[in-house]
């Protein structure tokens, strides 16, 4: 039996890029923050990428993996601290100033992840950029206490998640129709030493199963 496996790329950005475009839409300033946009982070911007992150562990895309299973639990963790925000039975309460730390180390993290894109597509590039320049944006709403800066944000985190959506989409209809409909950047490598082939896991088969 094939050991194809579905590409788990669009699920995943899709999931980050329009629970992204919820979240900021909110802090645009253009709605209060609501269950609509809870529920999108807790099932499809944290779950769904948890799946996506899995798949990608089996397939052994060690970058694609680490993205999407961080980002999930990011989208879990943030829930959580809305939630427990307004129960007090749950949390301790958090900062505006930690909470800004909280935020600029999602961006450490996310400009880390950007170096390695370098060898991927431009567009992908765009949405890791884009989003390390979020999460500091949202960091110094936090900080500073400007309503502005973090409005500021919410423009820039649309921007960020259309970019993942677009990325969604084409990496699904380029698939479906076996030809570039939507153009990604894609990047030649020229010059640059191939990637080392991954040495299988010992326990691969037990943690991912044997693909039959």
């Amino acid at each position: 039996m094939s050991n194809a496996r579905a590409n788990p790329g669009p699920l995943g950005l899709m999931g980050f890029g329009l629970t992204t475009v919820l979240l900021n839409i909110h802090n645009a300033g253009f709605f209060e923050l609501d269950d609509a946009i809870l529920a999108m982070g807790l099932f499809y911007g944290g779950i769904a990428q948890l799946i996506a992150g899995r798949m990608e562990f089996a397939a052994r895309n060690t970058f694609a993996a680490t993205a999407f299973t961080s980002y999930g639990l990011f989208w879990l963790s943030l829930v959580y601290i809305v939630v427990a925000g307004n129960v007090e039975s749950l949390t301790v309460g958090t900062d505006a100033g930690f909470m800004g730390w909280y935020l600029f180390v999602w961006g450490v993290f996310t400009l880390v992840m950007f170096f390695g894109t370098l060898r991927k597509s431009r567009a992908l590039r765009v949405v890791f950029a884009s989003l390390a320049g979020l999460f500091f944006l949202l960091a110094a709403g936090e900080w500073s206490g400007s309503d502005a800066v973090t409005r500021i944000a919410g423009f820039e985190g649309i921007l960020c998640g259309a970019s993942a959506v677009y990325l969604a989409a084409a990496e699904l209809l380029n698939e479906t129709y076996g030809r570039t409909v939507l153009p990604v950047g894609e990047v030649a490598l020229g010059g640059l030493p191939p990637l080392e082939p991954t040495v299988p896991h010992p326990m691969e088969g037990l943690l991912f199963g044997n693909g039959d």
